[in-house]
C-alpha cells in the first residue's frame, strides 16, 4: 500500500447514520464451482443502487476455489474484485491479461460486452476477497470494454490521528484520493482497519446510498453493533452527513457508498440493462459471437 504525501483533512460528522438493517449472507457457488457468500443480490437492486452484488470468498480449501471462474461474459456494468489474500489470473477477449495478487485490485468496465476467465493461480493456501458489482448508467452501457489492475502499493492509504488505517480503494476519503474515480455514481470503497478503543469518521454525500461489510471483529454505529460476517444497509434520511464507526476490540471493515442512477434494472446473469429487450438482444449478441473486441 502506499501512504498518501497528499494533505490529510479529517472529517467530522455531525449527525451520523443509524443501521437500518442488518443482511445475513446466502452461501453459494458461481463459476464452475467456488464456494462464496452472496451479501448483495437482486432483492437489493433499488435499494442499494447503483450496487447489484457484493459477494465474500474466503477458504484455505483448494477444492472450494480451485476450478475458479473459466470465460464467461458481462454486459452493462463494472465489477471489482478485491483480493485479500492469493493470487488470481484475468485474461479477457479484449486482450488484457493481469495477475491479482494480495491487497490488489482488478477494476474491469465490461461495457457492451466482455468475455473474460479468473482464475485461481495457486494450488494451496487461502484465497480471500470480495467482488462488487457496480452499475453503468443508460449513456455508458455500450461502451468500449476497459481493465486496470492496481496492484496493493498504488492504492493510495493513510492513518488518522486514532490509529485507524484508510485504504481508498476509489473514491475520496479525509482529503485523500482514491485509486479510481467515476462520475455520476462517484463510488467510495474504502477499507478500514479500526484497532481496539478506536472511532472513524466519514463524510457521506446525504442522498448516497451505503452500507458495511465487517469481515473481522465488530463495530458499532450508535449503539448498534454489527458483528463480524454481517453487512449493514445504512438509513440515508434526514439531515445526515456521514458515519461515524468504532470499534472495542477491533476491526477490519468495507464501507462502501455511492450516488443511486435511479434508472430501471433489469438484470438476467451476467447482463445487467434497463429494459428487456435490451437484455434480449444481449443474449444474441453473446450467441452470435458480437462480444468479441472491435477493431
Amino acid at each position: 500500500m502506499s501512504t498518501s504525501t497528499h494533505p490529510v483533512t479529517p472529517d467530522t460528522v455531525r449527525h451520523p447514520r443509524t443501521v437500518e438493517s442488518l443482511i445475513e449472507g446466502q452461501a453459494t457457488s458461481d463459476g464452475a464451482g467456488v464456494k462464496l457468500t452472496r451479501l448483495v443480490d437482486q432483492t437489493l437492486h433499488q435499494r442499494l443502487d447503483p450496487f447489484l452484488l457484493l459477494d465474500a470468498f474466503k477458504s484455505d480449501s483448494p477444492g472450494d476455489y480451485i476450478a475458479g471462474f473459466p470465460d464467461h461474459p458481462h454486459r452493462g456494468f463494472e465489477t471489482v474484485t478485491y483480493l485479500i489474500a492469493g493470487r488470481m489470473r484475468h485474461r479477457d477477449n479484449a486482450g488484457h491479461e493481469g495477475l491479482l495478487q494480495s491487497g490488489g485490485v482488478q477494476w474491469m468496465t465490461a461495457g457492451r460486452g466482455i468475455v473474460h476467465s479468473e482464475m485461481p493461480e495457486q494450488e494451496d493456501g487461502l484465497l480471500e476477497g470480495f467482488q462488487l458489482w457496480l452499475n453503468l448508467p443508460a449513456s455508458d452501457k455500450m461502451a468500449a470494454p476497459w481493465y486496470r489492475d492496481i496492484p496493493s502499493e498504488d492504492i493510495p492509504e493513510f492513518v488518522t490521528a486514532e490509529g485507524v488505517r484508510v485504504l481508498v480503494i476509489a473514491g475520496t476519503s479525509h482529503g485523500v484520493e482514491g485509486a479510481v474515480q467515476r462520475p455520476l455514481t462517484e463510488p467510495l470503497y474504502l477499507d478500514l482497519y479500526l484497532p481496539a478503543g478506536s472511532r472513524y469518521d466519514q463524510t457521506l454525500p446525504p442522498a448516497a446510498h451505503s452500507f458495511l461489510y465487517v469481515y473481522r471483529g465488530q463495530v458499532k454505529l450508535g449503539e448498534r453493533i454489527v458483528p463480524e460476517g454481517k453487512l449493514a444497509i445504512l438509513a440515508d434520511t434526514g439531515e445526515t452527513d456521514g458515519v461515524v464507526l468504532s470499534s472495542k476490540h477491533g476491526s477490519r471493515t468495507l464501507l462502501i457508498a455511492g450516488q443511486p442512477l435511479r434508472e430501471p434494472i433489469v438484470q438476467h446473469g451476467p447482463f445487467v440493462m434497463n429494459t428487456k429487450e435490451e437484455i434480449a438482444q444481449a443474449v444474441r449478441d453473446f450467441n452470435a459471437g458480437r462480444f468479441a473486441p472491435q477493431s
